[in-house]
């Protein structure tokens, strides 16, 4: 869906993103319990870890309406679980870290939703290279409407923001600079797919 070499490289940065998130969930689960249920930091994990297995899936695979939707609602799941921790969390820095958690959340639900709406302009056909060689027409690009342009901006600009929070906390925090560094290649790479995807 996404030509070379962009195809490749963000496969390779969420294949990143993906493996520090199971690092941490693995590690998690091998110390101590101090609570009962999930953590918010577990959630996380996840969320990022089912993200970047979903980004590389689109990547690579024009995904069919029931898996899209399906991942839609999951996403909609994970970013409505960490609602209750702006609650109880009394950190500045916590809370914009958690908006900008739900922001990669939103951005995702976005990007599953309108990828038919961003792609519009590219030409679609059924049987792939086929439709150079058996003669089958390619289905007529049609141009991404305004709105979703300016929608799609706007997510973009959302995600460079997160993407720009956890490089300042790369450098401004000491410890945990592996799950930074994965935080801010997500907005990144998030902001890149959404970017190519209208391009």
């Amino acid at each position: 869906m996404i030509d070379a070499p962009w195809n490749i490289v963000l496969t390779l940065l969420f294949v990143f993103t993906g493996a520090v998130c199971a690092r941490e969930l693995i590690v998690r689960r091998g110390r101590p319990r101090t609570q009962s249920g999930v953590s918010d930091d577990a959630v996380i994990d996840i969320t990022h870890l089912v993200m970047s297995a979903a980004m590389i899936l689109m990547l690579w695979v024009m995904v069919i309406d029931a898996v899209t939707w399906a991942q839609v609602a999951l996403f909609a799941v994970f970013a409505l679980a960490l609602v209750p921790a702006f609650r109880t969390s009394r950190d500045g820095a916590a809370r914009i870290s958690l908006a900008g958690h739900v922001v990669l959340d939103a951005a995702m639900i976005w990007m599953l939703a309108a990828m038919p709406l961003l792609m519009s302009d590219m030409p679609m056909s059924g049987g792939g290279h086929a439709a150079h060689h058996g003669g089958m027409a390619m289905a007529e690009p049609t141009p991404t409407p305004v709105w979703a342009d300016v929608v799609n901006g706007v997510f973009i600009v959302l995600c460079l923001a997160v993407a720009l929070w956890w490089a300042v906390q790369l450098v401004r925090v000491r410890g945990h600079r592996l799950h930074a560094s994965c935080h801010l290649l997500m907005g990144a790479g998030m902001a890149a797919m959404l970017w190519l995807m209208n391009a």
